[in-house]
């Protein structure tokens, strides 16, 4: 029995094809292990934020509130420079004429 080149070269990538087989199957198994982590992270972190909101709302009435009350601060300040230079200016129109 004689074995032939195309006899050994097959046995070969048979034996190729069996190693890169396992090695997919192994990379499969981290990659499932590793995206359970990743999951477990992800609902972590969706808890705390979820904990968080409420924080976050109040935080967010509070700023409103304070730009709301900013808002009429410098509104009631620009009306009155706005009045204090028209009297300036009447007076002078005034003293023109």
């Amino acid at each position: 029995m004689t074995i032939s080149f195309s006899d050994v070269l097959s046995v070969f990538f048979y034996i190729l094809l069996i190693v890169l087989i396992i090695a997919l199957i192994i990379l499969v198994i981290n990659a499932i292990k590793t995206l359970a982590k990743i999951d477990r992270l992800v609902d972590d972190v969706s808890q705390k934020s979820v904990k968080l909101n409420g924080l976050f709302n109040i935080i967010d009435t509070t700023t409103d509130a304070v730009v709301g009350f900013s808002d009429t601060i410098i509104s009631f300040l620009s009306t009155a420079i706005g009045k204090l230079f028209n009297r300036k200016r009447e007076s002078e129109n005034d003293e023109k004429e």
